[in-house]
C-alpha cells in the first residue's frame, strides 16, 4: 500500500467511523468531513488573528495640544 494511500486511510479513520461498507461512498464522506473541519479550521484561525490584532488596543489620549479648553 502506498504512503499516500495509508496517510488518507489513517485521516479518514481520524475523523470518524467509516461511513458505509462500501469504499467509494466512505471515501465521498471523509472528503466532506475534510471540508468541514478545514472550513472550522480556517474560521478559527481567522477569529484567534482578530483577537491577537486587538489584544491590546487602548484608546489614543488626545495631547495637550489637541485638547479643547472650556
Amino acid at each position: 500500500m502506498s504512503k499516500r494511500k495509508n496517510a488518507w486511510r489513517w485521516w479518514a479513520k481520524a475523523i470518524g467511523e467509516k461511513a458505509s461498507k462500501d469504499d467509494k461512498e466512505s471515501d465521498v464522506v471523509a472528503g466532506v468531513r475534510t471540508f468541514i473541519f478545514l472550513t472550522y479550521l480556517i474560521t478559527n484561525c481567522f477569529i484567534v488573528a482578530g483577537v491577537m490584532r486587538h489584544w491590546n488596543d487602548v484608546p489614543p489620549t488626545p495631547n495637550k495640544h489637541e485638547q479643547r479648553t472650556n
